[in-house]
Formats: structure tokens, C-alpha cells, sequence
């Protein structure tokens, strides 16, 4: 029997007669790097917010991490990470006070918060700078200081939303090796990028498009289903129809 990190079952969010997401279908599989992907206005925020437990959906049901996000989306919130281009931390705080404020929202014991900041200051070497203030940090190091406190509590799921934006290469590829550490050890992680060499190293994707699921598989199966070269080539493709579709093209 399958394992699912996360699974959506008709998932439907509509604000007064705008459909944002569209009786969404989704298995994604425990341990899984998960890309969601579609131009602005696709559905994949509103689809993250609802699999977060922040937004009712209209209909529908999903569960995340075994936990039914419509009648429990406490106990999903216990359960995930949370990780986007803003990066969710105090930048008057150290980065060690940083990793013990959230370990503290995580519900850690004063115990588990010592061992847990010490694994992830080793882990995502942040030792050497663990008391130098957020607010000092580069892009790269700001990123990394994000997904040690989005992971300070072991979450079986991590959500990433457009998480690189705006770092190096280098810092990127740091990144995406962390990540696929986390997934190795069964975390499972849904990404929202819009760079599309990173999405070519999720293991699935899934294209949005107008709150709608248009696709779904690896990138190679995603590629061949659309008859395009590449992933860049589908995303400008999609983004081109949505245009035409609300009378932007030019």
C-alpha cells in the first residue's frame, strides 16, 4: 500500500464566482520532492493554503501527513514546515535565538529544543555564525537559516514557496542538496519554483493552470505529454494560453 506524504481528493476553492482551484486530484508520495508549477494566478498558492490548513476549502477534503486538513488543520500545522522567499524569521535575533524561538512554537521540550538547535546549526553549518543576528546575513545564509527553522521540529512534511529566489547558484545548489537529504530520511516536500532547472530536479510535478490540473509526472513524462523540449518551454507555453485566454497576449 502506498504511503502519501500528502493526497487531495476533488479539493475546491472558490471565492464568490472565481474558482481559484478547481476539484484538484493529487497524490504525492512519502519522502517525494513535489514541484507545483503554473503562471500566476494558477491555483498554487491558494492550493497551499488550503493543504497548510489556512484556508477552508469550498469542497472537497485533503489529508497531509495522515491528518485531515479540514476537520484538524491544528495538528497539520504540528506536522509541517513552511519555507517561502520572505524567509520566516526574526532578523533582530541570533541565529541560534532564531532556532530556539521556533523550536519553542513547535511545541519542543526544553530538551529536545538543545539537541535539535545543536543538529541544525552542524547541519546546515551555521555553528561558526550561530551569534551573528539574522538581520546580518546574506541571501544564501538568510535561505539557509530559513529551512533550519522550518525543519527544527522534524516535520513530516515541508512546504517551500519559490524558496531561491533572489541567492546565488551557489546557495541554490546548497539548498536543493539539503533537500534532497530531508527527502531521503522520508520528509516529504512540495516546492512551488519558478526556475526550471529546479523544477527538473523534483522527482513529479504538476502543472496548474487557471485553478485546473493539466498534468502530472516526472518532468521527462511531463515533456513528452505537452510534445515541447523542455519544462521552460511548457511553463511559457501555459503562461502564453492563460494570457490569451484573459485577453493579454499582445
Amino acid at each position: 500500500m502506498t504511503e502519501y506524504g500528502a493526497q487531495a481528493v476533488g479539493l475546491r476553492k472558490a471565492f464568490g464566482a472565481m474558482v481559484a482551484v478547481a476539484g484538484l486530484d493529487l497524490d504525492v508520495g512519502r519522502g517525494e520532492i513535489f514541484g507545483l508549477l503554473g503562471p500566476n494566478g494558477s491555483g498554487k498558492t491558494t492550493t497551499i493554503r488550503m493543504l497548510t490548513g489556512l484556508l477552508e476549502p469550498s469542497s472537497g477534503g485533503a489529508t497531509v501527513a495522515g491528518i485531515d486538513v479540514v476537520h484538524s488543520p491544528e495538528k497539520v500545522r504540528e506536522r509541517i514546515g513552511y519555507m517561502s522567499q520572505r524567509f520566516g524569521f526574526y532578523e533582530d535575533l541570533t541565529i541560534e535565538e532564531n532556532l530556539r524561538f521556533y523550536g519553542g512554537v513547535y511545541g519542543l521540550t526544553p530538551k529536545e529544543r538543545r539537541v535539535r538547535v545543536k543538529e541544525q546549526l552542524d547541519r546546515y553549518r551555521l555553528g561558526d555564525r550561530s551569534r551573528h543576528l539574522a538581520a546580518t546575513l546574506s541571501g544564501g545564509w538568510k535561505q539557509r537559516l530559513a529551512l533550519a527553522c522550518a525543519t527544527v521540529h522534524h516535520p513530516a512534511l515541508v512546504f517551500l514557496d519559490e524558496p531561491t529566489a533572489g541567492v546565488d547558484p551557489a546557495s541554490r545548489q546548497l539548498f536543493w542538496k539539503l533537500i534532497r537529504e530531508h527527502a531521503a530520511e522520508g520528509t516529504t516536500i512540495i516546492v512551488t519554483t519558478h526556475y526550471m532547472d529546479e523544477a527538473e530536479r523534483c522527482d513529479r510535478l504538476a502543472f496548474l493552470s487557471r485553478g485546473h490540473l493539466i498534468g502530472v509526472g516526472t518532468p521527462e513524462d511531463i515533456v513528452k505529454r505537452f510534445g515541447l523540449p523542455s519544462i521552460e518551454a511548457v511553463f511559457v507555453e501555459l503562461q502564453r494560453r492563460d494570457e490569451a485566454d484573459l485577453g493579454l497576449a499582445s
